[in-house]
């Protein structure tokens, strides 16, 4: 997979012309490409596995004080290994979900809108609060940047993105705990989490040293292991409709047979909820669908709606026992 410096696009020095034509080589050819120079500090990133260790090393019950249920509408909580479905199958683990915090004054929140709120932080892990704002925080500023390569790569103005779709990004934050199960060893029954694309524009994740990221390409599959001190970045389901499959929004998937716990951090910076999502009008001739390359033979450039339509459909499959909560 591509590695990509960033620096010209943080700092502005250098030649961002050559970066953004990496970033658009990386898009066409893989869905996902390394990112280093990014200016994320790496005391920050140490803490966040520090903590989120401790987190996920407590007891069932502890845990379950921050259940999903108690986050209602707003979609955050800890949830158990199994209880997160991709393509209806149970995936071999456990989590917490955070996004933009937001008070009970904020508009959105007022008016009752899915996905948006207070986030649920654990009391046993005082730390662990301020860490995960201060990351969300860096990686929205990194989500900014790297979307204004992305504009350049597709040679639109570079606040294209900002002006339309993300301006006020829905920020959804992941903190996933893929615990070791010797039966993965021999046989890829229990996948961490199966074949799946990501639903907004851009991914950024964190993975620890464990490995076990797969992504698709030329129906094969790959393996994409921890560099360090890099982010992995992937294009997703809303990207790829608005370039008209220009930047595919790739398969991939989890097996962890590292032989311990696999902590991942996936950051996606996705449209306003609000957003009308439609295709980039001098790439709309180019429109190449691959419904019937998906395993869910589902075609992203058939859907009309808001990013809040769209991604409210996919994560009332990921928990249905919570849909009543959201919908």
């Amino acid at each position: 997979m591509p590695v990509v410096n960033i620096q010209p696009l943080i700092t502005g020095i250098g030649d961002r012309i050559l970066v953004a034509e990496q970033i658009r080589q990386a898009c066409q050819d893989w869905g996902f490409f390394y990112i280093t120079e990014h200016g994320v500090e790496e005391q920050l990133q140490h803490d966040l596995e520090e903590l989120s260790h401790q987190f996920f090393a407590q007891d069932f019950d502890t845990k379950m004080q921050i259940r999903m249920e108690l986050g209602g509408r707003a979609w955050r909580g800890y949830f158990p290994v199994g209880d997160e479905l991709t393509s209806g199958k149970p995936d071999q683990k456990e989590g917490i979900y955070f996004g933009a915090e937001l008070d009970e004054a904020h508009p959105l929140v007022r008016a009752s809108t899915p996905m948006h709120g207070a986030n649920l932080f654990p009391d046993t892990i005082p730390l662990l609060r301020q860490t995960v704002l201060d990351y969300m925080n860096a990686m929205t500023q990194l989500g900014h940047t790297l979307m204004t390569g992305i504009a350049l790569s597709l040679e639109l103005e570079e606040t294209y993105f900002s002006d339309r779709y993300t301006y006020d990004p829905l920020i959804l934050f992941r903190i996933f705990n893929y615990p070791f199960n010797s039966s993965t060893i021999d046989k890829h029954s229990l996948w961490g989490v199966g074949e799946h694309t990501d639903y907004g524009i851009l991914t950024i994740l964190k993975q620890d040293s464990c490995g076990g990221l797969q992504i698709k390409s030329n129906a094969q599959w790959i393996d994409a292991p921890p560099l360090p001190n890099t982010f992995i970045c992937n294009t997703g389901d809303m990207l790829d409709r608005m370039t008209g499959g220009l930047y595919r929004s790739t398969p991939h998937r989890v097996l962890n047979q590292s032989g311990r716990d696999r902590l991942s951090f996936p950051f996606f910076f996705d449209p306003n909820f609000n957003a009308e999502v439609k295709p980039i009008q001098h790439l709309s001739l180019h429109q190449n669908d691959n419904k019937y390359e998906r395993w869910d033979q589902a075609s992203v450039h058939e859907f009309r709606g808001t990013y809040g339509d769209y991604v409210l459909n996919k994560v009332s499959k990921v928990f249905p026992m919570l849909r009543q909560a959201v919908l």
